[in-house]
């Protein structure tokens, strides 16, 4: 691995200095849009305003690789990995494209993992992604200016060795600030921003019943962000909190600050570690806040009180179905000092249920981000996120 690795940098950075940008290029809209032009398939969708942008690309899942608040020259809200997506290879394990909204599916890990093959270990060397949820693309069913809707068949096993037959719908929708400002409650002046939702629906086309005893599937967003020491991620919580921090070792004390309504951490992308919280903790909206770019962004999906969650951790589990509503990763360097990003995270999933044939699961994840005026991001935040900014 650590050859193909070596072979895999040499050729990014001549596709890099080829095309005369690199991931310090990042962080423009315009910049970020001509760059995929160049090596995806780009669909554009914008809002009346003609301010508020986002990119989707079909060919990586129909995934939202990035959005801005302001145009061409806004700043591009996205992590993205422009060596990875210059050079047309795909890596082994997993390809950290990048994106603001990425469909994955659960479980990641356990008995019912859809990353691992049957009777292997849980570690790194055997943890694989299923191409139909990383490399594959998604047929576009429907286009116009605010909405691309798309669709896809698949086959998927599990470690247990169980087959699923799914059809995958997908719709990306763009907001005017009228539905934001009206949805939310919030008042926009003096702040500029661009929200959107993705509407994830799977569907069993299988011929038989899914199972408990066999294995269930969820549907699991993923957003990722670009990192900054003056970026804090923002995870609300009621009652008390479970906070599950085992999924890549226990999360050392000092990275986290946990307060009797909030789960804060540094968004830096140096610290390799994942958290999840369960149903019983869930509050409405998660966030993080960029104190250098003054950039205040908030992540809210669907949740109907159910209990049912698919269990990611790697290892054979004793509640396969006591897992997470909301996660959160910060990126850093693996053991042998690689890395994926740097990035960091903020995820939702679906609940799971047992389908009969032509039965669905579906899931909704909207992301907003706001900049501008500093206390009317406070007051969003204090709103939304219940928390004062200048607590940070």
């Amino acid at each position: 691995m650590k050859k193909n690795l070596n072979i895999l940098i040499v050729i990014f950075m001549s596709i890099v200095t080829s095309n005369g940008f690199s991931q310090n290029s990042a962080g423009n809209f315009e910049n970020d849009f001509q760059f995929l032009k160049k090596h995806q398939e780009v669909v554009l969708l914008k809002s009346k305003n003609n301010k508020s942008q986002l990119i989707v690309l079909p060919k990586l899942q129909g995934r939202v690789m990035t959005s801005t608040a302001n145009g061409l020259k806004g700043n591009s809200y996205g992590w993205m990995h422009y060596e990875l997506l210059a050079s047309g290879q795909f890596e082994e394990h997993m390809n950290a494209f990048g994106g603001e909204d990425r469909f994955w599916m659960g479980p990641e890990g356990g008995q019912y993992s859809i990353f691992f093959k049957k009777g292997t270990d849980f570690t790194f060397d055997n943890w694989y992604t299923p191409k139909e949820i990383d490399t594959e693309t998604y047929e576009i069913v429907n286009q116009t200016d605010t909405s691309v809707s798309f669709r896809k068949k698949m086959i998927l096993d599990n470690y247990n060795g169980y087959r699923f037959d799914i059809e995958v719908n997908r719709i990306v929708t763009i907001f005017d600030n009228s539905q934001i400002a009206e949805e939310l409650a919030i008042d926009l002046t003096n702040v500029e921003t661009v929200g959107f939702q993705s509407a994830n629906e799977i569907v069993n086309t299988g011929k038989e019943k899914w199972s408990k005893n066999t294995g269930l599937l969820s549907i699991w967003i993923l957003g990722m962000f670009n990192p900054s020491e003056k970026t804090t991620v923002i995870l609300p919580y009621k009652n008390e909190l479970a906070l599950n921090t085992s999924y890549f070792g226990e999360i050392p004390p000092e990275r986290l600050t946990i307060t009797d309504k909030h789960v804060l951490f540094k968004g830096n992308g140096t610290k390799r570690f994942k958290m999840g919280v369960p149903p019983q903790n869930v509050m409405p909206y998660i966030g993080s806040y960029d104190a250098d770019k003054n950039v205040l962004t908030i992540v809210s999906y669907s949740f109907e009180n159910d209990t049912t969650y698919v269990n990611s951790e790697w290892k054979i589990q004793d509640n396969p179905y006591a897992g997470d509503v909301i996660n959160s990763y910060n990126d850093g360097p693996l053991e042998n000092g690689e890395q994926l990003g740097p990035f960091y995270e903020m995820e939702s999933s679906s609940s799971t249920r047992e389908l009969l044939p032509k039965e669905s699961i579906k899931h909704i994840h909207k992301t907003y981000h706001f900049e501008g005026d500093k206390e009317a991001l406070n007051d969003i935040s204090k709103k939304l996120l219940k928390l004062d900014l200048s607590d940070l």
